[in-house]
């Protein structure tokens, strides 16, 4: 219970009228002229703030009914908690008592909630610093306290609160807080269910008793959102299986005495089960009825199903939408055979009016320039309304990945018939990665790794990067620009500097030290608002050092340590993916082609493909595929420092980075390091999971995965029972150092002589 050391008044209202009554005998003598106001007792008010309250000045006849006046304005204004008006002679004295004002909020035991969030809560009520404390106000305080905690299922909290005056007619307000124990979900029930069990039917749902990961999930704490979502979780799991007339009759939520548990009731009507007997297509088609029957994804003879139907309305109305007609409505009538549980649907079709965009806006990039996201946009301003351009225009805004989030709606025009504004809305995330590291250890002595990318540089849409790292492994120095749109059609450059050292020998390869110096630009030419085509010319010098096999000794000797070559890309490249982070449909092709000249005389053709399905609303399956292959021309070999690698993430996960493939055969007839080789075939299948709890954000997602592949050297045929296979879980998490994937995988074929390496980590990577 509260306690509080100011007593409450009588409310403003009654105060007044009282404080009236009370003056008029005071105040029966005859009206006089005000020679003079003074008002006595403010210490925080300004003496400006009352008279400009007073309805009378000096030179006024004073009378009665302007000391009642008075009075009921000053208590109205709720700054004072007494008003007086006296006569001295022919001047009025107005005394008041002002009401204490706060100086602190202050609160003790809240852990659930931190003290700025239960502060803002709180000033949404009328508490605050420096406001005037009102007893009512303060009632209405802690009931919102205890209504904070109520959406974490903390039904037993309780709230006292602590009045302490302070000097200057003001006082702290101290809230103790005693948060109890969170109520637990102990039993959900189903009544009048008879085709399906309560265990399938919670099986629906999201909410659901105490158990193993309820902990983290907290989907044993009700909530009031939770449960509708769940009720409509139960609705489609009953129109998507025919019962056409289901209905969710009522749903009873009870607590236990002592608020520690919850029970849930909800009680069903099913139905029967129907089956569609025919469709039909009605109304304004636009010469389409044939058009439109096709997009609908139900047939008679199929059982009933709620979200094929969706789908249905929505396929067709998108497809109205492709044509300018923005306000299209489908309405499936049904005509319910209920001696037969049979169910015929007429798709009734009114197109409307047909629509242009009057504008197209922008909102939420308070970093990202307009330009660089109106230039994705392929739906123009005064043109006829296009539904696949407004979302082929949203899918290439996210494709970017400078957001979180991009939405889009769409609004008719007010006082208008056939105009309606387009708004992509936007959520701006970091894309800028910098990291830096400073180590020692016994084999690379002191290592200095660090890098700076920025992807949207300045809001510019262009991304800048620098690369250092000076570890024995793989030391480096490059400089990177790119430019999407080097013109106004679109056709993107990209500028790299380098300097490289890599020595194999510190990653389980076959010993070999590479220095590389290099400079290359590249174009990319898009020709459709898929495709784009990439042509590149890139030139390098390389110094080969410290090898030790064989066949690479040989290399050496017919073509020296040292060599020049110009290397020209022609590539091709189709991305449909409906997000840059997290795609979750479309996919993305990659083609590329290279070629070498000069001291190096080489080709290599590399294919990949990205498909994304969604399996759910919240799950998605993700496929990818590679193939790579390369080798030498005019007579001359592969050079083996240019060799492909399999193994590790972004290829085999579960075993070693970059040691599948041909082997060393050491002098004792065992295998050594990896050579590296010419042909490669890579698989990943992938269901991705969003991590529980973390909302509409896409930074991080939990996947399981299957992989396969290998790596053949020059003289080596592929042959694909030489493949390798494994599968494990993980986790991808786009921290603020870049991409972070980490992978747990064990080998389900495997021969001899692999490298298992079941946990991996990468930052960087992609698929």
């Amino acid at each position: 219970m509260a306690s509080h050391r100011f007593q409450p008044t009588m409310s403003r209202l009654l105060i007044a009228l009282l404080a009236s009554a009370m003056i008029a005998p005071a105040f029966a003598a005859a009206p006089f002229v005000i020679k003079d106001i003074r008002v006595e007792g403010i210490q925080r008010t300004e003496p400006g703030t009352v008279f400009s309250y007073v309805p009378f000045k000096v030179g006024d006849s004073f009378s009665d009914e302007l000391a009642s006046e008075t009075i009921r304005a000053l208590y109205a204004t709720g700054f004072f908690k007494d008003v007086r008006v006296d006569v001295q002679g022919d001047v009025v004295v107005i005394s008041i008592e002002e009401r204490p004002a706060i100086a602190a909020v202050s609160f003790v035991g809240n852990k659930e909630f931190d003290t700025d969030t239960l502060k803002k809560a709180l000033r949404d009520v009328g508490i605050a610093e420096a406001r005037i404390y009102d007893k009512a106000v303060i009632d209405r305080a802690e009931q919102e306290i205890k209504s904070q905690y109520l959406t974490r299922s903390k039904y037993g909290a309780k709230v006292a609160t602590t009045i302490t005056p302070i000097e200057r007619n003001r006082v702290n307000v101290t809230f103790t807080i005693d948060e109890g124990e969170v109520a637990k979900i102990q039993d959900i029930r189903f009544i009048g269910n008879k085709a399906f069990s309560d265990r399938e039917l919670r099986d629906q749902i999201v909410l659901r008793t105490p158990g193993w990961f309820t902990f983290f999930t907290k989907d044993d704490q009700y909530s009031r959102q939770k449960l509708s979502a769940d009720l409509e979780s139960l609705r489609s799991f009953y129109l998507n299986r025919g019962y056409l007339e289901f209905n969710i009759e009522s749903s009873q939520v009870s607590i236990s005495p002592d608020r520690q548990e919850i029970s849930i009731t909800i009680n069903l009507f099913e139905g029967e089960k129907y089956t569609v007997s025919d469709i039909k297509v009605s109304g304004e088609t636009l010469g389409r009825t044939e058009e439109l029957r096709q997009l609908i994804k139900i047939k008679a003879g199929d059982t009933f199903n709620g979200d094929r139907m969706t789908e249905s309305v929505k396929a067709m109305t998108d497809r109205l939408g492709a044509f300018g007609f923005a306000f299209a409505t489908i309405n499936p009538q049904p005509n319910i055979d209920r001696d037969k549980r049979s169910v015929a649907f007429d798709f009734f079709v009114d197109p409307g009016r047909r629509a242009y965009v009057r504008r197209v806006n922008v909102v939420g990039n308070t970093r990202t320039r307009d330009e660089v996201i109106r230039r994705e946009v392929r739906q123009f301003e005064s043109a006829w309304y296009d539904s696949e351009k407004i979302r082929l225009s949203r899918d290439r805004i996210d494709r970017l990945a400078y957001f979180d989030t991009v939405n889009v709606d769409t609004s008719p025009v007010p006082g208008t018939a056939d105009q309606i504004d387009v708004t992509y809305t936007v959520k701006e995330k970091a894309t800028g990665q910098i990291a830096a590291a400073v180590g020692y250890n016994s084999t690379d002595k002191l290592v200095i790794t660090a890098s700076i990318s920025q992807a949207n540089v300045f809001g510019s849409g262009k991304t800048l990067g620098a690369e250092i790292n000076t570890s024995r492994a793989s030391r480096a120095l490059a400089i990177s620009t790119v430019d999407p749109y080097f013109t106004v059609d679109g056709v993107s450059r990209s500028i790299d500097f380098y300097t490289r050292t890599s020595n194999t020998a510190n990653l389980n390869l076959a010993p070999v030290r590479v220095e590389a110096q290099g400079a290359s630009m590249r174009f990319g030419v898009p020709f459709t608002d898929l495709d784009t085509v990439f042509l590149g010319l890139a030139v390098e010098r390389n110094r080969i050092s410290n090898v030790s096999d064989i066949r690479y000794q040989d290399y050496i000797l017919r073509y020296g340590e040292e060599t020049y070559a110009g290397i020209g890309t022609l590539g091709w490249g189709r991305d449909s993916r409906n997000s840059g982070i997290a795609p979750t449909r479309g996919g993305l092709r990659r083609f590329n082609a290279e070629v070498s000249g000069g001291d190096l005389t080489y080709y290599k053709l590399d294919y990949q493909e990205q498909l994304f399905w969604p399996v759910t609303q919240t799950l998605t399956l993700a496929l990818n595929t590679q193939a790579t292959y390369a080798d030498g021309l005019g007579k001359r070999p592969y050079p083996f420092f240019k060799n492909l690698y399999a193994g590790g993430i972004g290829s085999v996960r579960g075993f070693e980075g970059g040691t599948l493939g041909p082997k060393q055969i050491l002098s004792d007839g065992s295998l050594g390091n990896a050579l590296g080789g010419t042909k490669r075939l890579i698989g990943n299948l992938e269901l991705q999971i969003p991590v529980p709890g973390q909302g509409k954000e896409k930074t991080a997602r939990m996947f399981a995965f299957v992989d396969t592949g290998y790596l053949w050297g020059e003289n080596e045929r592929v042959r694909l029972n030489d493949m390798r296979f494994s599968a494990g879980v993980g986790l991808t998490w786009l921290s603020p150092v870049g991409p972070l994937k980490l992978s747990y995988g064990r080998p389900l074929v495997s021969k001899p002589g692999d490298r298992v390496e079941r946990f991996q980590f990468q930052v960087g990577t992609g698929f």
